[in-house]
């Protein structure tokens, strides 16, 4: 039987057949379905494109039913395991894991841009010392898209090239700025000697006049959390990406707009209100009592189901083997025997269990970052910084693909017919 949808428009008894292509049809085939010849055609209506595909992509795959997460085809948990976060960051972008010579080559290119370029430190005191880190965060990365005009050659393969580089390079050092003018802390300048993860580390947490030398575990944990948060497929964040770069802008300027739509608590903000709401919680006593109110519509249950994941989130078992190796080194958080007990309840109860309301990724994180010494509004930033790697990696891929215009949905018009202003 021929992979095809056969549509039969009661309006006009007509019957079309439309192609199925990779269990999709084209949105484009159905405008054929009219009903006179000035009929603009049929149109699908989906708000917040919960069953619509943008694209075709190569990078990340999501089996929300399963449980599954798969970066070029990798396991997450494999590559949580027995990889880097420059490593995961080089199979976005490329398709595989570097070799040792690529993996060199790749690592010293990200160490070359790890400080952003001279002067744009000026900008900060611009910045009320109480502005929200990401604000900040989001300012600083549209702003540097004036440092480089070169970035506006979005064609070229290799200019694209160099701006990922410096992207991925400049990122943690924007996010430790935003922390240190927070504070009114002196900036520290990077070590190209250090890990990724504990450079970062060093410019958020190096004392004046002291040497810094990253815990492995906290380092570790960091780099795991970066790969768990490197890419998620086609969310907000990523579609806006998209959006803004198929108009051609500079990566910077499309990757601050990408940043401005994590910044949303429904997005990178998810695991502040975690925590916020296991600081509400307070104790294991009273959460029977804050289960009542999530069951009477007076609360949320934050942490918990996904618009993806109807299973277990993959990453949120990753985090939570990691949150034991953080509290190991940190101490104990005591929110954390709210949280698994909060857990333990969820996954029992009926009324939990039958809407398939399990642990997401921002469940733990917002413990591990707080035992780590990150204030809540770090945690978008912390977000934001490995999602550029999978930010870059799509937009990279759009800018490959033949098929891509500029992104320009429709709209199913729903206010008056034409009028007249009434003569005065």
């Amino acid at each position: 039987m021929a992979d095809t949808l056969t549509i039969i428009d009661n309006r006009t008894g007509r019957q079309y057949e439309v192609p199925i292509t990779d269990g999709a049809i084209r949105a484009m085939d159905l405008r054929q379905i009219r009903t006179a010849d000035d009929d603009f055609g049929l149109m699908t209506y989906d708000p917040a494109f919960q069953n619509t595909a943008s694209c075709r992509s190569r990078i990340t795959f999501i089996d929300g039913d399963k449980g599954v997460l798969l970066y070029r085809g990798y396991p997450i948990e494999q590559l949580a395991e027995r990889s880097s976060f420059l490593d995961v960051a080089c199979l976005l972008l490329d398709g595989e894991l570097p070799t040792a010579d690529q993996r060199q080559a790749w690592t010293s290119a990200i160490t070359a841009q790890q400080r952003p370029p001279a002067g744009s430190e000026r900008l900060l005191p611009g910045f009320p010392r109480d502005a929200h880190a990401m604000g900040v965060f989001v300012s600083l990365v549209g702003a540097l898209s004036t440092y480089y005009p070169d970035a506006k050659k979005v064609t070229d393969p290799d200019n694209r090239r160099r701006q990922i580089e410096r992207l991925i390079g400049h990122v943690p050092a924007l996010g430790a700025w935003a922390y240190r003018h927070n504070r009114g802390l002196p900036l520290v300048e990077p070590d190209p000697s250090l890990s990724y993860a504990g450079n970062f580390l060093r410019m958020l947490f190096k004392e004046d006049g002291r040497e810094y030398e990253p815990h492995p575990v906290l380092e570790r944990a960091l780099d795991i959390l970066f790969i768990l948060h490197a890419d998620h497929e086609q969310n907000c964040s990523t579609n806006a990406m998209r959006g803004i770069g198929s108009s051609h802008a500079d990566p910077f300027s499309s990757l601050a707009g990408a940043a401005a739509a994590l910044y949303g608590p429904l997005h990178g903000g998810a695991n502040e209100a975690v925590l916020r709401m296991l600081l509400e919680i307070g104790s294991t006593d009273r959460i029977p009592e804050f289960i009542k109110r999530v069951k009477a519509g007076e609360v949320r249950l934050m942490g918990f189901g996904h618009r993806v994941y109807k299973s277990y989130d993959p990453r949120a078992r990753i985090i939570k083997r990691t949150a034991d190796e953080v509290f190991a080194v940190t101490g104990r958080n005591p929110l954390l025997d709210v949280a698994i007990e909060l857990e333990r309840i969820a996954l029992e109860d009926e009324y939990f269990v039958k809407r398939r309301l399990y642990p997401n990724v921002d469940f733990y994180s917002g413990l591990i970052y707080q035992a780590m010494g990150f204030p809540v509004e770090m945690f978008p930033v912390l977000f934001a910084i490995p999602r550029t790697a999978g930010w870059l990696s799509q937009w990279d891929e759009l800018m490959r693909d033949p098929e891509q215009k500029i992104a320009r949905p429709r709209q199913l018009y729903v206010g008056p017919s034409r009028r007249d202003v009434p003569e005065s």
